[in-house]
């Protein structure tokens, strides 16, 4: 039986040259396994718009008045309102504030608030302190009644400035005396909301 050299099997390679070669086959790592093909997945829908106006208040009824408010005027009438937080909103399209005591208005006021460098901001926020002899270390400005709503000092209080309708350094100003009656009622925790056209629908002549 004639046998056939191993050079011949392999295209007349030499024996060592195969036997290297078959070595770094063997050695040489194996290919990683393929990563799994997912589909990307969908974007979030977005979260719907919160109306802060309707989201935080509940208004039942609303004072009637005989007048539309001038500057430096304003209309106070607690009696009979019903037990309930204080709820405090600043219009400053409309320069007015209202006050709300379980749903139910029993203040409003022509208001003043800040322009040009130093507006007013808005949105929703709490009562965080009281003084009612506040003096402003800013401004060495006397701010009767004063009800805190920022620590960068932005608050509501007593001002005779509303009958001249000046502008504020921010805060949100109304006549001293209703100051004094929205300060014996409102509480620290109490919300307030700053915002423009408030209830335009209801208030419109007013």
């Amino acid at each position: 039986m004639t046998r056939t050299p191993i050079r011949q099997w392999f295209g007349g390679s030499p024996p060592w040259l195969l036997y290297w070669g078959l070595i770094a086959l063997l050695a040489a790592p194996a290919p990683p396994p393929a990563l799994p093909q997912f589909a990307a997945a969908p974007p979030l829908p977005a979260a719907p718009a919160r109306s802060p106006q309707r989201a935080a208040f509940s208004v039942k009824t609303v004072l009637t008045l005989d007048a539309k408010l001038e500057l430096g005027d304003f209309a106070w009438s607690d009696e009979g309102a019903p037990p309930g937080p204080i709820e405090i909103v600043a219009d400053l399209a409309w320069q007015r504030l209202y006050v709300y005591q379980g749903g139910v208005e029993i203040g409003r006021s022509s208001i003043i608030y800040g322009a040009n460098d130093k507006p007013t901001p808005m949105g929703a926020f709490a009562i965080t302190g009281k003084d009612a002899h506040h003096v402003s270390n800013l401004y060495d400005a006397k701010m009767p009644y004063m009800m805190r709503l920022t620590n960068d000092g932005i608050t509501i209080h007593g001002t005779e400035h509303v009958a001249y309708g000046y502008a504020s350094n921010g805060c949100v100003g109304i006549p001293t005396e209703f100051a004094r009656l929205l300060f014996a009622k409102a509480r620290v925790g109490d919300k307030v909301l700053i915002t423009n056209n408030w209830m335009r629908q209801v208030y419109r002549f007013s």
